[in-house]
């Protein structure tokens, strides 16, 4: 049987056979450990990191207790580490704007798209990035 990273890793792979990103638009990869959250944006053409930002990088002393926005019928309700990737995504987002990034291509990173993961998409649309 396999491990609960191996399959992790294969889910990766199919992804990541999908997803290219270019210096125009890079690609938004996702990695979350137990305690942290980490994105980046890459540029695959030079295999370099463009941006990145963490929870590392936000005092973890504020966070937000509670985020609702509004959709249209149901309210979203952020806490605890999702809140926090949520702020990542939007860090990222400002990080991206003031290098003249407006679009990207989105690397789940063979996580399902939920939770943290989700988090850190929904806070870098909000703050102005297209996917």
């Amino acid at each position: 049987m396999l491990k609960k990273h191996e399959k992790r890793n294969r889910r990766h792979k199919r992804v990541r056979a999908k997803v290219f990103g270019t210096v125009k638009i890079p690609r938004l990869c996702v990695f979350r450990s137990n305690q942290h959250i980490y994105s980046q944006l890459i540029d695959d053409d030079k295999g370099k990191i463009v941006l990145s930002a963490s929870d590392v990088e936000i005092k973890k002393s504020k966070p937000e207790k509670s985020q609702t926005p509004k959709t249209e019928n149901k309210e979203i309700k952020r806490t605890g580490k999702v809140a926090i990737a949520y702020e990542v995504g939007k860090l990222l987002a400002e990080k991206a704007l003031k290098n003249k990034i407006k679009k990207l291509v989105f690397d789940r990173g063979g996580y399902k798209y939920h939770g943290r993961v989700r988090a850190v998409a929904e806070g870098a649309r909000d703050a102005g990035l297209s996917f």
